[in-house]
């Protein structure tokens, strides 16, 4: 028995031939449906991707700050305190809170609405918020070194005065082309040596993260004369929700500080955990939708080359009725009309899968090409497993199309189908 059976193929073929507008057109359906999945489910990777690069890689960082003055008077203390942080309540919450992985202080200069630092480099000068930074700030903000290197734990245990700058600060400082690692700059008429450059990937805010310098905040408080901490960053440990940490971090500095537990207004914070977990929700209730959208244009697709069959096996009534008298069993009826239905529905949709795959591909070139993208569009691309998906639903919907015109085939009475005009 052949593998192939060549004579089956080629009536195939043949039915379909004789109706290429109405076998093209039903064909259609199944290829848009199995476009718009390619092309929605690889522009939702594309944004995807564009939302996730604008989050720093520690997506659970927790900031916390003195934000106002006491409202309740708390075991004899008055109201109108604002709290001032200090090294030793970073080590208490080092040492005190157990879900904490990482913790530094962090102070600034002229970045909360100041008016900045002067910052020059020979002739050239400008002014920009100064930050205090450690080991790791890239993967705490939102920042990528392109040049050089970030701060590390020497620079902070030795309070080396060196300076990790923004693009732009390098911009305004240095000629084009001009290699800046290991120059010197003066902040406030102090120098400091730059060790590294960095973009940011922040959406929305790019411009002003990236005039900006960072400085080992230890070496930040001693050179502009800061004694006290401006904030806390806080890295819980891996498996721990962000959430449990803040509320431990904001209990302790309320007993260390005396204030009350229901003065909710003098601490604040912003946990990264949760915007993460938003737009994540955000994200795959956009992929959700995208599917929904696509499997509806694939099966109604499907539907319609299920509507063709019908009318195709009305037409050959008495073709199927010859069948039968001759000796076709009902079950190689079926298999005739199914194997018509899936193989128009299979070859529209892989030529679906495969055009939608081009452009998104096609797209994703143009934007590397062009810089890698915009703020919310970055990489867009086809999963493997998202093509193997799209190939199931398509068996799926070619056999669902052949199910009842199969049906309707196997039960035609030979003797009623050779008397039918």
């Amino acid at each position: 028995m052949a593998l192939v059976d060549v004579d089956k193929w080629r009536e195939i073929f043949s039915t379909l031939g004789r109706h290429k507008l109405r076998t093209g057109l039903t064909a259609f359906g199944v290829f848009w449906g199995i476009f718009m999945l390619t092309v929605l489910l690889g522009a939702g990777k594309g944004f995807q991707n564009g939302v996730i690069d604008g989050f720093p890689r520690a997506r659970n960082t927790i900031f916390v700050w003195s934000q106002g003055a006491t409202q309740i008077p708390y075991e004899g203390l008055p109201t109108g305190r604002f709290m001032q942080f200090t090294p030793e309540d970073v080590e208490a919450i080092r040492k005190e809170i157990p879900t904490v992985a990482f913790v530094r202080g962090q102070n600034s200069v002229g970045v909360w609405g100041g008016s900045g630092s002067y910052v020059v480099r020979k002739s050239k000068s400008g002014t920009f918020g100064v930050s205090g930074g450690f080991a790791g700030v890239e993967d705490i903000n939102s920042m990528r070194v392109i040049d050089g290197r970030s701060i590390n734990a020497l620079d902070e245990q030795q309070r080396r005065k060196v300076a990790l700058i923004g693009q732009r600060v390098r911009d305004q400082l240095f000629a084009p082309g001009e290699n800046v690692i290991g120059q010197d700059i003066t902040i406030s008429g102090i120098a400091f040596t730059v060790v590294g450059v960095y973009r940011s990937t922040q959406d929305g805010n790019q411009q002003q993260e990236e005039e900006r310098l960072y400085l080992p905040n230890d070496t930040l408080r001693k050179t502009f004369n800061q004694p006290g901490i401006g904030s806390f960053v806080i890295l819980p440990k891996e498996g721990v929700q962000a959430k449990a940490t803040e509320d431990e971090i904001k209990a302790l500095l309320a007993r260390r500080k005396k204030v009350s537990p229901d003065d909710k207004g003098v601490f604040g914070s912003f946990n990264m955990q949760e915007q993460f977990e938003k737009v994540g929700g955000l994200l795959t209730g956009i992929n959700i939708f995208s599917w929904v959208v696509a499997i509806g244009t694939i099966f109604a697709g499907a539907v319609g080359v299920g509507n063709i069959m019908l009318i195709v096996v009305k037409e050959r009534t008495r073709e199927i009725g010859l069948r039968k008298a001759l000796g076709a069993t009902p079950g190689s009826i079926v298999w005739m009309i199914m194997q018509e239905s899936v193989f128009i529905t299979a070859m529209a949709g892989y030529l679906g899968l495969a055009l939608g795959t081009f452009l998104i591909e096609g797209i994703a070139k143009l934007l590397n090409a062009s810089g890698g993208g915009g703020r919310f569009f970055t990489n867009p691309q086809v999963d493997f497993s998202t093509a193997l998906v799209a190939l199931a639903v398509l068996v799926v919907s070619g056999v669902l199309a052949s199910l009842m015109p199969a049906a309707k085939a196997a039960a035609v009475n030979p003797i009623v189908a050779l008397q039918d005009e």
